[in-house]
């Protein structure tokens, strides 16, 4: 595919912007998806490619985090191979569905996804006691894995939120493992789509490499302030990026509607 030098320099900054709300709070993918779908791309590359570019700014975050003294990879080995093979079923599943579908339920899913942040309680800031055991927690995590691997935007708060009402975690600590088990679940989604060669490589390493500088701010800004405070801000970028779909008239969900209501 060709872009416009305007679309490179808005979907690598989008990619920016996204980075560092991911390393705060995760959603980042409410901004990348719809941005990547509004250039042109179809679905299913524009989710492998956002899960190349997604990949490695998790990568670089985690690793923040890991010399920060924030992630528990002991704790959280078994629910990391739960994400891993949740993203990878969730993955290969997508695959297999009609683009045209995908094109029209997509924008309604990311009105849901903005809908939950905006709406969703605060979390904890301290450590509690976890209330579900590794399994239980393991299982969340793999659910939430397979989602990832199948649409992906949302996937870091719904990581945060299962370590913080579940597994008892601090704000600060559970973003921190939220990257260890995001990067796992963004790694075997990549795998399912490299095998399904749907991603654009050149666009996703140059998004790749603003993602990894927005991944850097955003978990400098964690563990300085925590992640409060950018909800909002991401809540009306996407639902701005939403409309900028739903306002193409070629948008197959237009053709669905007036379908189903002449019956």
């Amino acid at each position: 595919m060709h872009f416009t030098l305007e679309t490179i320099f808005f979907l690598i900054a989008t990619a920016f912007v996204a980075g560092c709300i991911d390393a705060l709070a995760g959603g980042g993918g409410l901004l990348t998806i719809p941005a990547l779908m509004a250039a042109g791309i179809p679905p299913v590359s524009a989710l492998a490619t956002n899960k190349l570019q997604s990949s490695i700014g998790t990568f670089s975050a985690f690793l923040t985090f890991l010399k920060a003294g924030h992630v528990d990879i002991s704790q959280f080995a078994l629910p990391a191979v739960g994400a891993f093979l949740g993203s990878l079923a969730g993955a290969t599943a997508v695959q297999f569905i009609n683009p045209v579908f995908l094109s029209a339920i997509v924008p309604l899913l990311l009105i849901g996804m903005a809908v939950y942040f905006l709406l969703a309680p605060p979390m904890s800031a301290v450590d509690r006691q976890a209330r579900l055991s590794r399994w239980g927690i393991t299982a969340c995590i793999t659910a939430v894995g397979f989602y990832d691997g199948f649409f992906g935007p949302g996937t870091g708060s719904f990581l945060t939120t299962v370590l913080v009402a579940f597994a008892g975690l601090g704000l600060v600590r559970a973003i921190a493992n939220t990257k260890f088990l995001n990067l796992l679940t963004n790694l075997a989604g990549l795998t399912a789509m490299i095998a399904g060669g749907k991603v654009l490589w050149l666009l996703g390493f140059g998004m790749a490499g603003a993602n990894v500088l927005g991944n850097q701010v955003g978990a400098w800004l964690a563990m300085r302030f925590g992640g409060k405070g950018i909800r909002p801000l991401l809540v009306v970028m996407s639902l701005a990026l939403t409309i900028k779909l739903l306002a193409n008239p070629d948008n197959p969900l237009w053709k669905i509607i007036p379908h189903h209501l002449t019956y």
